[in-house]
């Protein structure tokens, strides 16, 4: 098996890693999210601008976990692409 082919293969056990990884965190992240809402919607004691900030802060938690995951995305895709242009050619 040549060097390309055993580098495309970890790099496809790598990304399949950090799917699963971070779909596990997504989904746990979520969860919170879930009990944090059901919290600040059953507590009268809590201010309107306090509920805010922390609505704000779960939407910044999204943005940035979705920010990060294209991020990944698009650098596995720049790998993929490279080695794209290796397949077919011999040593």
């Amino acid at each position: 098996m040549d060097q390309q082919k055993i580098f495309k293969q970890m790099m496809e056990f790598q990304k399949a890693t950090f799917d699963n990884s971070f779909n596990a965190m997504a989904k746990l992240q979520e969860q919170g999210e879930s009990m944090l809402e059901m919290f600040i919607n059953q507590s009268p004691w809590l201010p309107e601008e306090g509920k805010k900030v922390i609505k704000d802060w779960m939407k910044g938690y999204q943005k940035g976990r979705e920010d990060f995951r294209k991020v990944v995305d698009d650098n596995y895709k720049r790998v993929q692409d490279f080695f794209a242009g290796f397949e077919g050619q011999t040593k």
